[in-house]
């Protein structure tokens, strides 16, 4: 979600331009979602007192946490910092800070993929393209309905989009994330791996989702050391990082809180408020099919602007691009969007700004192929 959020950590799941940090990442967790799916902990089932956090049972992690933060001078001087500017009872940030730990596993996962690793974007639609997900997604639209019906109608993202994002990220619930959302935040914020390309500048992300994961929470009355999700910290059914809950959730169902764990009229409306403020166009297509004209092919003026639409139908064509069909209508940018398959050719498609608004939740073009081509396969089967 993911997460505007720039870094690649709202929204949702985590975000990322790179297929084979998304593919290392998955096989190193694929056991760990398996083994613990995680439980619903809805914001209704989680008061606290403001004043004081609670010292709740701890929250199974995936495997044994490190040292606790209280331990660490420099971190406690952080929580009064964040509580100064927050103005928040220090003492209660103390606590909150202070109870979580230094998660090991989660400074592995947020490191880059060996060197050499190749994206393959037939196997990775085949993690998300499957019968789980597209049997669950058919549940899900059965079920709400009349909500998707509305949240389109209102934000003009279709239900196909809405239902692709939430299966490719939770499977409609189902994998919400085991890790303690607080622990995962700390050890990003606070020890994020220094030999990562760009530890700085996540490091500070992280501070931030930390800041606003607190701030939230002091200010709906939930137990920060209570909720659960990815390694990044993103939560509930769409992977909201907490940036992403403050600027994007909505309370879609009317009952004057926003809950993304439990809430699927939450969910569907948040996703589709996400999408309406990176500016989704309604009506216009994804993409479209791309063929090649190896006379005037220039590849590498086509592939320089990456997934950011910059190319008229004419200029596209004038690179060697061919459109056909309702393609050469087309009143925006375009991008190229390159699937790489391995030691098989790439895939290519035309992209639309509604494409790129997709890669908004999450800086990967695959992750948005797959998101559409999973809210397809779902439609196809609703209509069987």
């Amino acid at each position: 979600m993911q997460p505007a959020h720039p870094p690649r950590y709202t929204g949702t799941r985590i975000q990322t331009t790179d297929l084979a940090h998304v593919t290392y990442k998955f096989l190193s967790i694929a056991s760990i979602f398996i083994a613990l799916c995680a439980l619903s902990t809805g914001a209704s089932a989680l008061k606290i007192s403001k004043k004081k956090v609670s010292t709740a049972q701890a929250v199974r992690q995936p495997t044994a946490p490190g040292p606790a933060y209280a331990e660490r001078e420099d971190v406690m001087q952080a929580a009064d910092d964040i509580a100064a500017r927050r103005n928040l009872d220090t003492e209660w940030v103390r606590q909150a800070i202070g109870q979580s730990n230094y998660l090991p596993q989660v400074a592995r996962f947020i490191q880059p993929p060996p060197a050499g690793t190749a994206k393959n974007w037939r196997v990775y639609r085949g993690r998300f393209i499957d019968a789980t997900r597209i049997n669950a997604g058919v549940r899900f639209w059965q079920d709400n309905r009349d909500t998707l019906a509305r949240a389109e109608q209102e934000t003009g993202v279709p239900a196909d989009i809405i239902v692709g994002i939430i299966g490719v990220e939770t499977i409609y619930g189902q994998q919400m994330g085991t890790f303690r959302v607080i622990d995962a935040l700390a050890t990003l914020a606070f020890d994020f791996p220094a030999s990562h390309p760009r530890a700085l500048e996540r490091s500070a992300f992280f501070k931030n989702e930390l800041e606003q994961f607190l701030s939230l929470s002091h200010r709906t009355n939930i137990d920060p050391l209570a909720l659960r999700g990815s390694y990044a910290g993103a939560m509930g059914m769409p992977q909201f990082m907490p940036s992403s809950w403050v600027k994007y959730a909505v309370d879609f169902d009317g009952d004057s809180r926003i809950d993304l764990f439990n809430s699927p009229a939450d969910v569907i409306g948040s996703v589709a408020n996400y999408f309406k403020a990176f500016n989704w166009q309604p009506g216009m297509p994804t993409q479209y099919p791309v063929a090649f004209d190896t006379q005037k092919l220039d590849m590498d003026a086509l592939m320089a602007p990456d997934i950011l639409p910059t190319f008229s139908v004419a200029s596209f064509a004038a690179k060697g691009a061919v459109l056909e069909g309702a393609a050469l209508e087309h009143k925006g940018p375009l991008a190229l969007i390159e699937l790489q398959n391995g030691d098989a050719p790439p895939s290519y498609v035309a992209g639309t700004e509604n494409f790129y608004a997709i890669t908004r939740y999450n800086w990967s073009s695959y992750y948005a192929m797959a998101v559409i081509e999973l809210g397809r396969e779902v439609a196809s089967a609703m209509n069987r």
